[in-house]
């Protein structure tokens, strides 16, 4: 299929419908109003729904009803909305309903600007509602990749029965990049047998959608089937790429966007002969705690750079259990570090500065 110049948030809708993507709910707001927008023109050209909800709170509240009817379902929105999402989020959560959450960030905190960011790191793996649950996370560095990370989201999130966020920052939404989609037609999908979609054959147990469990035990019981459920995501879902780092003595830890600029600085310490290379964590959580721990082994000093004020930089350290020292260089409200204030920064790390 050829390749065709699509920006990064249309490119996310088209392969949500390419994946099958049977409805849409959300609310507008920047810098990822170019997602519903385009949902509004081709969901009923293929025979899917799309509303402009009310709010982001009604919007995934749809989510929740959709997803617990059998449909392949997406919402997306930005840093403030989807923080109104989340007690929606935790109750799809514990209801084991499948769908796929996109949020292009902007930068905060309260409602800040539209400019790109990074600073809903914690919001999205650290579990943004309440109660015990996770989200797979899938952090694009590319528009290719986010058309193909949506697309793998909808399949993860009905493997394991779990809501999955893709999570870019607002360049991977603005930006234009050609993109080919890889999958032509939506997939034929498996009975959802859970599906709360009718009660047709009365010989079988009816289908109940919940996310309320009043007794202790019973709470419990649904706590520990979701660890166990997360367990085998963290066994078998961890996604990373490494740049250069077989002979590195220095590693940039980025993700997203900012790991196209951080390979840039590697290549240009390389050309002043610092042996640097980078981790990309494309899983956010589950997060490639294994690499990073790989790595501490065998690299001087790890940097670690990220548009906001050091989220990821936690798990980095968490992984590497101060093994080697991890600095870090970050950039808050909406400014885009350059390749050469990275190479400044791994240039001190290496003068032990």
């Amino acid at each position: 299929m050829a390749k065709v110049l699509m920006k990064g948030n249309e490119a996310i809708a088209e392969a949500a419908i390419k994946a099958g993507c049977k409805a849409f709910f959300g609310y507008p707001i920047t810098p990822q109003n170019q997602i519903p927008e385009y949902m509004s023109r081709r969901m009923p050209q293929v025979g899917g729904s799309f509303v402009q909800a009310e709010s982001e709170i009604a919007a995934i509240n749809m989510v929740y009803g959709a997803a617990g009817a059998g449909a392949r379902v997406m919402t997306s929105s930005s840093s403030p909305g989807i923080s109104l999402k989340q007690e929606g989020i935790s109750y799809i959560a514990c209801a084991e309903l499948p769908c796929v959450v996109v949020n292009i960030m902007r930068s905060g905190p309260g409602l800040g600007g539209i400019l790109p960011s990074q600073g809903d790191y914690f919001q999205a793996t650290k579990g943004g509602g309440h109660g015990d649950y996770h989200m797979i996370v899938l952090a694009p560095q590319s528009v290719q990749e986010a058309a193909d990370l949506v697309q793998d989201g909808f399949d993860l999130a009905d493997q394991y029965r779990m809501p999955v966020m893709v999570l870019g920052d607002g360049m991977i939404g603005q930006m234009m990049e050609p993109v080919e989609f890889r999958r032509g037609e939506p997939p034929m999908l498996p009975e959802k047998e859970w599906a709360a979609n009718g009660w047709s054959d009365r010989s079988k147990p009816r289908r109940v959608i919940n996310s309320l469990y009043i007794e202790a035990e019973i709470c419990s019981e649904v706590n520990r089937k979701l660890k166990e459920k997360y367990d085998e995501v963290v066994k078998n879902e961890v996604r990373v790429q490494e740049y250069m780092t077989d002979d590195a003595e220095y590693v940039i830890a980025a993700f997203g966007t900012i790991a196209r600029i951080a390979r840039n600085a590697a290549q240009k310490a390389r050309e002043l002969g610092i042996k640097v290379g980078v981790i990309r964590p494309i899983t956010l959580w589950p997060f490639p705690y294994d690499t990073f721990a790989k790595a501490a082994g065998s690299v001087k000093g790890i940097l670690d750079v990220e548009m906001n004020q050091g989220q990821m930089l936690e798990d980095v350290r968490l992984a590497v259990c101060d093994k080697v020292p991890v600095a870090f260089f970050g950039t808050q409200g909406g400014v885009i570090p350059t390749p050469a204030q990275i190479l400044e920064q791994i240039i001190r790390m290496k003068e032990g500065k």
